[in-house]
């Protein structure tokens, strides 16, 4: 506050409109699965005529904007890296930027709706291009005003160096530390190439876990918002057939509230997930943040799971094909944070906290906890082909016992390591007393 006084009242720091941009984001991101997930598919038909014919254009339609989205995010977060401080004029500038971004779902609609016909991709094209022209508009007049810039690069110079010419700035500091020496770790923690195009080039981690918060967030209020459109019975029905009795009436939606809640519960764990996992990450690379988009565009196809499990009430013929489909979903959304695991243990000294590092004392937590997921979907999905008849009971029985697994897991990886460290020592006992049998069963060396 007392710097924003300092600044005077046309110029101010950027937090809010931060966490307003990605919180606007993360909706449009996550609301374009609604036209998939509200694809209508016949209970007699087959889903996988459905997925030919209906769905597959449309997620494929899904996926591409989902990227190309949070690539309009990712761009987003660059560029307030380059700009700390706004005035009325940017703020404004922003407004219009997310204006055109939130026009996307309409353009989906129509590419989905209409895939024949050019209009609709011409359509995204136009705002994808608005969209960068306003972009840069903000980048010049954030330069033609460098009180509005980050400290470090306040130049006209620097521009070219940081964004026109990223390669350059990796050439001229490869030179320096060949001819100069190596560079001393507080010189690089303060050096320009945080806005280089490098995969390990660190990423805003408060703005990650903002944005991937809003999407976990929204996939789960898409569910609800299900739950009120297709389950709430006619009064007219209620009374015609089932004689005023709400409660028999409402019970033929039990297998909707079923999958709702099994649906909300893989939601939420995997949120828990994604939480711990960045509790212990100390700094986000841009390899690691696309690791984490993959995982939140399979994270926002959870409503499309949702609507093919809640027709076994339907007694379709898709159960089996339907359970797969949310077991693979399900299975990427969680091996891709997995990966996000993975990519911070190679270079562990930079990104994660000690306490997760190898040989840390959450480590073998952490690695439990982010392997529950993958194991136990890629479980489900291959007993569903081989036991058929009972792929409901599996399915169902999964989304039962994960929360509890969850719960207990701190004690089957305490009572795994003891049970590690007890065989351990065993064989290392053994190999002792083989080598000392050895010792005293050679030959004595002779006497000189």
């Amino acid at each position: 506050m007392e710097l924003e006084l300092e600044l005077g009242s046309s110029t101010q720091t950027s937090h809010r409109l931060l966490a307003y941009s990605d919180a606007l984001l993360s909706i449009i991101a996550t609301v374009m699965i609604l036209p998939v997930a509200h694809t209508k598919i016949h209970p007699d038909q087959k889903l996988g005529e459905s997925v030919q014919q209906l769905l597959l254009a449309k997620i494929a339609v899904y996926l591409m904007t989902f990227l190309i989205v949070t690539v309009a995010w990712a761009a987003h977060v660059r560029l307030f890296q380059v700009i700390e401080l706004i005035d009325d004029v940017l703020a404004l500038l922003n407004l219009a930027c997310m204006m055109i971004i939130t026009f996307l779902p309409y353009t989906f609609s129509l590419m989905a709706s209409f895939p024949e016909v050019p209009f609709g991709i011409f359509l995204f094209s136009v705002c994808a291009v608005v969209i960068g022209l306003i972009q840069a508009v903000i980048v010049a007049y954030g330069f033609y005003h460098p009180h509005l810039l980050n400290q470090q690069i306040q130049s006209y110079v620097l521009l070219g160096l940081v964004i026109v010419f990223p390669h350059l700035t990796r050439f001229i500091t490869w030179c320096k530390t060949k001819i100069v020496g190596r560079r001393d770790e507080e010189e690089e923690h303060h050096s320009l190439e945080t806005f280089t195009f490098y995969l390990s080039e660190p990423l805003s981690k408060e703005r990650v876990e903002g944005f991937s918060d809003g999407v976990y967030a929204i996939v789960a209020t898409l569910l609800i918002l299900d739950i009120c459109e297709d389950n709430v019975p006619d009064p007219r029905e209620v009374e015609e057939k089932f004689h005023g009795s709400l409660l028999e009436a409402l019970s033929e939606y039990g297998p909707n509230y079923l999958a709702y809640f099994g649906s909300f519960v893989t939601i939420g764990l995997l949120w828990f997930v994604h939480h711990s996992l960045f509790l212990y990450v100390t700094k986000a690379t841009r390899l690691m943040g696309l690791l984490n988009i993959l995982s939140l565009a399979f994270i926002g196809g959870l409503p499309l799971a949702y609507q093919l499990t809640s027709e076994f009430a339907e007694k379709s013929h898709n159960e089996i094909e339907a359970i797969q489909v949310s077991c693979v979903i399900t299975f990427f959304a969680s091996i891709f944070q997995f990966a996000i695991w993975t990519t911070a243990l190679l270079h562990e000294r930079e990104t994660l906290h000690p306490f997760a590092r190898y040989g840390g004392k959450e480590h073998a937590f952490m690695f439990a906890k982010l392997a529950l997921y993958p194991c136990v979907s890629l479980g489900v999905f291959f007993l569903t082909c081989l036991l058929s008849e009972f792929s409901t009971a599996i399915f169902h029985l999964m989304q039962i016992v994960i929360p509890f697994a969850f719960l207990a897991l701190r004690i089957f990886v305490r009572i795994a390591l003891t049970v590690l460290r007890s065989v351990m020592s065993l064989s290392r006992r053994k190999v002792v007393l083989l080598e000392e049998e050895e010792a005293c069963l050679s030959p004595t060396e002779p006497l000189s």
